[in-house]
């Protein structure tokens, strides 16, 4: 019984150091010049299939053409996302000028 305990254990702690944040990040131009970030949520259902609504890219970068589109599932978002059973899972865009 112990033994059985201690693996559990073993694959808990493991799966947690295993599990990351994904980000997906896009460079334009030369990237970042500015210092001027800009951060939207995305909202997602359902893991994430079905989108309620999503940041306008576009509208976030304006005329800039140095620019990094980074698209992130941070810690937050997964705690929101884990809270929830995945019903609602929203992720992060950030837009650096």
């Amino acid at each position: 019984m112990k033994r059985k305990a201690t693996v559990l254990t073993v694959l808990v702690f493991i799966s947690f150091f295993l599990s990351s944040c994904y980000t997906y990040s896009i460079t334009i131009g030369k990237g970042p010049q500015t210092g001027v970030e800009l951060r939207k949520m995305n909202h997602y259902l359902l893991y994430g299939l079905a989108p309620v609504g999503t940041s306008n890219v576009k509208e976030m970068v304006g005329d800039a053409e140095n620019y990094q589109i980074v698209i992130q599932h941070t810690f937050v978002d997964g705690l929101i996302s884990a809270i929830t059973l995945g019903l609602y899972t929203p992720t992060t865009t950030i837009v650096k000028k």
